[in-house]
């Protein structure tokens, strides 16, 4: 077994979470993203597909969870997987993330204060920052899947059976290879690209970040101009994918980008795209723009950015619920969704 540091709370002896900074930046301060550790998908001979099996583990500020509760409610989900959302404490050592938003920090399924005890109770060797989203499977108190590469699509295909009537068809057959073409490169340059910058510890590495990540909302901004959705008129993961970066761009990652190049509300696009998809129920639910804009809830403090000291006063509701003027885009403009049909199943690649 690794040498881990341990905290004990509650009488919990709790592991101490690795840092980004300590192993997933390179000799030339370039960040590299640690992989997703359990990756087994769903179905026969993998995790069993079983209504009510598991808990989807999120949280508010990170938007590689943020998709997966966002399309878990799309397609209904609600009653064939749990949710519950974690946070970090103030503790001695960084304990990641805890279940701060229950009675005593505890999840009252699972019966542990932190992520990191479903972490380890599935590899007990497991020695990489404990992450969400992290689907646990109840019944054995186990993180059985934390891969965002592909967890919605899991939740769009493998969990089809517990999908609400007429839910929308996220990942259509005909476009899967697009999909995830696009996902990758939206992995690349978008999602991932903020915490590039976030991490360098070069210049070099900093600005090779900040240049590919402006150059690639160059090439959506330019991709929108003629279509509703990434993919034309219906919203597919792929969409998913990108609002929940630019969700936070101007009021969380500008303090990760440093120079701001070009704020969302300046892209004539990619800002009303934006507002288009917010305006969909379960877009806006899972969206919380005053925890984005405070993630600490601190007040009073020297430095507050301007979100923090006027944060009462921001009707962020107001501002992303603004006409977005788009629905002249699609040629079915009074739909956002394509209903889902029959289809092949997802080959994980």
């Amino acid at each position: 077994m690794a040498d881990f540091d341990y905290e004990i709370v509650n009488g919990r002896k709790i592991r101490a979470r690795p840092t980004e900074w300590g192993q997933e930046v390179d000799e030339n301060g370039y960040f590299h993203r640690q992989p997703n550790h359990f990756t087994t998908g769903f179905g026969e001979g993998k995790n069993p597909v079983e209504k009510g099996r598991y808990k989807l583990v999120w949280a508010k500020l990170c938007h590689w969870s943020n998709r997966a509760s966002i399309v878990r409610e799309l397609l209904g989900l609600e009653d064939a997987i749990g949710v519950n959302m974690v946070e970090h404490a103030p503790h001695e050592k960084n304990l990641g993330w805890e279940f701060v938003y229950d009675k005593d920090n505890v999840d009252p399924d699972l019966g542990i204060q932190f992520l990191s005890e479903a972490y380890y109770k599935a590899d007990d060797d497991y020695t990489g920052r404990t992450t969400v989203p992290a689907l646990i499977d109840v019944k054995t108190g186990k993180v059985v899947n934390n891969d965002y590469n592909w967890l919605t699509n899991y939740f769009e295909v493998d969990f089809k059976p517990f999908h609400k009537e007429n839910a929308p068809d996220l990942y259509p057959v005909e476009l899967r290879d697009e999909i995830d073409a696009m996902n990758a490169w939206l992995f690349d340059n978008i999602n991932n690209g903020v915490y590039k910058c976030w991490f360098a510890t070069t210049k070099e590495a900093y600005w090779d970040a900040y240049n590919a990540f402006y150059a690639g909302m160059d090439k959506l901004e330019e991709r929108l101009e003629n279509r509703r959705f990434l993919f034309g008129d219906y919203v597919t993961d792929s969409d998913v994918r990108l609002y929940v970066t630019l969700a936070r761009l101007d009021i969380r990652y500008t303090l990760q980008l440093g120079h701001t190049k070009h704020p969302l509300f300046a892209y004539k696009n990619l800002w009303p795209y934006a507002r288009d998809l917010y305006q969909i129920p379960a877009f806006k639910n899972n969206t919380y723009f005053k925890d984005f804009a405070n993630p600490k809830g601190k007040e009073g403090a020297l430095m507050e950015t301007f979100n923090a000291r006027f944060l009462d006063q921001i009707d962020f509701d107001k501002y992303w619920g603004a006409p977005h003027g788009r629905a002249h885009l699609s040629k079915d403009p009074g739909n956002k969704f394509l209903l889902e049909h029959g289809d092949a199943g997802i080959e994980h690649k």
